[in-house]
């Protein structure tokens, strides 16, 4: 599974659908959530409205973004969906460069410049993933990740509407990456926020599409569904910030986004 990384925006409508998949994260191994926790120390004061929005969140995957996921994948040819995903990832290298660029991670900022120029030139603008078969590896950052490497703390653990998991440093990191976004900044200059908002909705339901059956046996598996979540995004952001060198944790889609900020 790939970390989720969607479109950066605190309040655009574009992505508001992209949440009701993020709340429903994925992690190839469930588990015990309550030793977990433990482990993690995961802060959650707010855990009584916390849960209220996740099951706000949990009932809009359940109506709307699960089924429209099932139809994409039943409709969608394999072929095409890989397209789309590799498309709308590369939109977001230039925040993936600059991130990285703010972290001083210089050997970060070649390889997504490199992918980017890469699937852009030779990728016919992104729709082939032809930086990965050159061996240039994809690590997403985002300002989350970067106030983390300057020291900033995670903060209270944050159950967003429709944008599902988080905490209160990664919201702040959320709302830069939206104001730096370069779709959002050119679609607002050029009057195209449709295609914006088609984005933010196309990249919700590939992402869903992606883990369809994990969240299903997470779901399914979890004796308590929202500390799992809870649980398995504190691993995946910190697996995330180390650049996963301290080892192999569960994955989960940020979206968030990551949401494969």
């Amino acid at each position: 599974m790939k970390l989720a990384s969607l479109s950066r925006s605190l309040l655009r409508s574009a992505t508001v659908v992209a949440f009701a998949l993020t709340a429903t994260a994925c992690a190839t191994n469930p588990g015990d959530s309550g030793a977990t926790d433990a482990a993690y120390q995961v802060s959650d004061p707010l855990e009584i409205p916390n849960r209220f929005v996740f099951a706000a969140n949990e009932a809009a995957d359940v109506l709307v973004i699960r089924p429209a996921a099932e139809v994409y994948v039943g409709v969608v040819p394999d072929p095409v969906r890989d397209a789309i995903h590799n498309f709308i990832d590369n939109l977001m290298s230039p925040l993936y460069i600059a991130n990285n660029l703010l972290q001083g991670n210089v050997e970060g900022a070649t390889n997504a410049t490199g992918r980017f120029l890469t699937n852009t030139i030779l990728g016919a603008g992104g729709i082939a993933d032809v930086a990965t078969q050159a061996g240039i590896p994809n690590a997403p950052e985002d300002f989350g990740q970067t106030l983390a490497v300057w020291g900033v703390g995670d903060g209270p653990y944050l159950v967003l509407p429709l944008l599902g998991p988080s905490n209160l440093r990664d919201t702040a990191g959320y709302a830069v990456d939206t104001v730096g976004d370069p779709i959002r900044i050119w679609a607002y200059a050029n009057d195209h926020k449709g295609a914006y908002m088609t984005r933010g909705i196309v990249s919700a339901v590939d992402r869903r599409s992606e883990v369809l059956k994990e969240v299903d046996d997470l779901r399914r598996n979890s004796l308590d569904f929202y500390a799992t979540v809870r649980s398995l995004y504190q691993q995946q952001r910190r697996a995330a910030i180390s650049n996963n060198k301290a080892g192999t944790t569960p994955e989960f889609p940020d979206f968030t986004t990551a949401p494969k900020p």
